[in-house]
This record gives structure tokens, sequence and C-alpha cells, in this order.
């Protein structure tokens, strides 16, 4: 009997990883896609601004608050984007989010004036509001918790790809497009890595369903498997109203945290090219290339981590541990301002550890919350979180026009950065970040039926 059950069981664990590798394939490379071009829309800016901020006569101030006001509009616009998709559906949604934030996107190549670039900076946020939670809560319909932290780690690992690919492609756009047909470099920047994004619009209504149930690519026992497996989740005390999820503190030491997550990661993401050239490189090209490194060595740690977290079934020291890294990098950055070598070594160290404490951390909200209250929480969440995307950039722009160099900015976001590790460790309570046996729970009573 022992034997027959533990054959069983290993059958079990064999469908369920051969249907969730199926799963994998179909859904998860082309979001990487979809968040790999929304992120090379939402800091090309950066890279823009070695050209557009001489040709256009921006200060540092200028630039730093158009880089802020993405995230403004993003605010304001993501628990109501994100409440219309959990009633419209993800599929025609995020096709809709991706097709307007790409047409938005490339109208930046027409600024003239700080007036457009301010503006055009803000529709781009309200276009895109809503498309990450939209993908994160389009995860938790199709994946169990014991999952979510491996698919959440692939998903973010876009915006290691984004760093790979898209500082080499600005600066190939920058230094071999510059003038052609009459056209600034950064123009054809914004427009060439606007297109695929209205591409991916139509592929995802093509490719997507919503819920299994309705997924053609996937026969009746695979939908029947995976729809037990997702019912075998175990109970939660789980808010499902819109207004259940401000009863939660939870909501907002979650939104703190982020905040103090989304401060370092646009700290470092819109000032990587100007910290690189003060260092002194000064071809756009070679820019480009150098910031490839951090990314190289955030995508290895982030897979590393989210397996260690999922297989762990542990959030909270793995979230603390990649806190504290970031702070340390942030640190070295400041000790070290000018110095190419160490400059590196910390940016890297500030993406690694900002790259993979967003995957397990985006696992904690799903189980507190559920239904509207999920769709419109991971959005809340997100939304006050992104607030820090005005502060940083803005705050870093300004201590820059006001010193000369942007070191005691630096220093600040290692604090921050620390900060983020007291509230992790201090606000989050254990049930919801000890997965383990409930998780264990959910498989035993799958195979049990």
């Amino acid at each position: 009997m022992a034997t027959q059950t533990a054959t069983l069981s290993a059958t079990v664990d064999a469908l369920e990883e051969q249907l969730y590798r199926k799963v994998n394939w179909r859904i998860v490379p082309l979001f990487i896609l979809c968040f790999l071009f929304a992120y090379l829309d939402r800091v090309n800016i950066s890279f823009a601004k070695l050209q557009m901020q001489s040709d256009l006569g921006f200060s540092e101030t200028v630039y730093g608050l158009g880089a802020s006001l993405f995230f403004v509009g993003y605010f304001l616009f993501e628990v109501p984007s994100n409440m219309l998709l959990h009633k419209i559906g993800a599929r025609v949604w995020i096709a809709r989010i991706m097709i307007t934030w790409g047409i938005t996107s490339a109208c930046m190549m027409f600024v003239q004036n700080e007036f457009w670039f301010y503006t055009l900076r803000f529709l781009i946020g309200v276009m895109e509001a809503g498309f990450v939670p939209g993908v994160l809560y389009f995860f938790t319909q199709w994946y169990p918790s014991d999952r979510r932290a491996r698919v959440n780690s692939y998903f973010k690992s876009s915006i290691c790809l984004c760093g790979i690919i898209g500082g080499p492609l600005a600066g190939l756009i920058l230094g071999h497009l510059d003038g052609a047909y009459g056209l600034a470099g950064w123009k054809w920047l914004f427009v060439l890595e606007a297109v695929p994004s209205v591409i991916l619009g139509f592929v995802v209504l093509w490719l997507v369903s919503d819920r299994i149930e309705q997924a053609p690519w996937l026969t009746s026992q695979e939908k029947q498997l995976m729809l037990a497996r997702m019912a075998a989740e175990p109970a939660t005390e789980a808010s499902h109203s819109f207004a259940g999820l401000w009863k939660h503190p939870t909501t907002y030491v979650m939104s703190a945290i982020y905040l103090c997550l989304v401060m370092a990661l646009t700290g470092l993401l819109f000032w990587m090219p100007q910290l690189i050239k003060t260092a002194g490189v000064n071809d756009t090209l070679n820019i480009g290339l150098l910031t490839m490194v951090p990314y190289l060595g955030a995508v290895v740690f982030n897979l590393a981590v989210g397996r260690s977290s999922d297989r762990q079934g542990e959030r909270r020291w793995h979230m603390a541990g990649c806190a504290l890294l970031t702070a340390l990098g942030y640190l070295l950055c400041a000790s070290f301002a000018g110095q190419l070598a160490p400059l590196m070594v910390g940016m890297t160290l500030i993406m690694a550890g900002i790259i993979a404490w967003m995957p397990i951390f985006w696992t904690i909200p799903p189980r507190f919350l559920s239904g509207m209250a999920a769709a419109a929480g991971i959005a809340l969440i997100n939304s006050l979180g992104q607030l820090g995307g005005v502060i940083a950039p803005f705050m870093i722009g300004r201590v820059k026009d006001l010193t000369g160099a942007a070191t005691p900015a630096l220093y600040l976001l290692s604090a921050v950065s620390l900060l983020a590790v007291g509230l992790i460790l201090w606000g989050i309570p254990k049930r919801y970040y000890t997965p383990v046996g409930a998780d264990l729970s959910a498989k035993n009573s799958l195979r049990s039926n």
C-alpha cells in the first residue's frame, strides 16, 4: 500500500511538472518580451538624456522631474486599471495597455520643450498603468502559491534583459542613427523601441487566454489537473472585496516596503548611464555595453534566489538579504564615486538585490487578498510604491544641480534600502511568508483525490 501511494505521488508530481513546463513555455516568454519593451520604453529616457538634454537645453532638475512624472501617471491610474482588468479580462486589457503605451512613447520624438516633455512622460505612465500588477494578478489565476516566486522571477528577469539588450541597443541607435533622415539619434531611439510594444499588444490578443478553462491549447485532462491543483490551495483569511483590502495593516507595510524598493531601483535605472559617464566613459556605445554588467549579474542571482525561496518555502529572510545587498551596493557607489571598477561592482550588487527582491515580494499579497481585492490590492501596493519613482529621480537631479555630484543622494538611497530591511523583518506577519506547510497540504489533498 505504501509503495502504491509513493508511486501515485511520484506520478502526480511528474505530471504536474510536465504540465507546468508546458504552461511556462506558452505564457512566460511572451510576458517576458512584453515586460522587456515596457521597461525599454520606461527607461530609454536615461539614454536619450545623453543627447536630448543638450539639444533641448534641459537642466538636471527638469530631466529628473520629467523622469519622475511617469510614475505620477502610473500611480493615479494603477488601481482603476487593474479593477478594469479584473472585469474585462487580462487578454484584452493588457493588449490595450501595450498598444496605447507604445504609441504614446513613440510620440516622445516630437518633444521640443519642457511642457511636452512633462506631458508625454505623464501620459506614458497613464497608458502603462496596470501592466505589471495585471500580469502578476494573471499569474495568480494560473499558478499555485508554491510556484509563484519562480514564475515571478522569470517575469521580472525582463528588467535584466532590458539592461543587457537595451544598453547596447540604445548606444548603437544614438551613435549610428544620429542625423539619419534629419532626425536626432534620441528621436530614433523613442520610435524604434516603441514599435515592438504595439506589435506585441496584438500578439497578446491572439495568444493569451484569461483562465485555465478557456485555453484551447490545453487538453481536457490537463485543464482538470490544473483546476484541481488550484482548487486544492489551502483556505486563507484572504479578503475578497475592494473594501476589505483597506482593513489589512499588511497592505500599508507592503506599500512602504515597495516604495523603498522602487526608490532604490529608479535611482539606479535613470542615472546609471550618467554615473558611468562621470567615471570617465564618454562613448555612448561603451556606456551602453557597461550598463549590461549589473544586469548580467542580476539575472543569475534572481533565478537562483527565486528557486531557493520556493524550495525552502521561505520569503522573509530571502527578501531582507536582497535589500541588505542593495544597501551595500549603494554604499559602495557613494564611497567610490567616479571610480569605474568599484562603481560597476556597486551597481551590480544594487541590481542583483533589487531584481531578486521583487519576485519574492509579490508572492505575499495573494496570501491575504483574493478576487477583486487581489486585483485592486496588488495594484494599490504597486501604485503607492511607484511614488518612489517620483521621489528618487527628481531627488538625484536636484542634489546634482545643487552640489555638482550625486553622491549624497546615493548615501540616502543606501539608508532607504536599510529601512526596507527593517520593515521586512518587523512588519510582515509570519503566516504570510511561510507557505511550506500550507503548500504541502495542498499537494497532499490533490494526491488523495
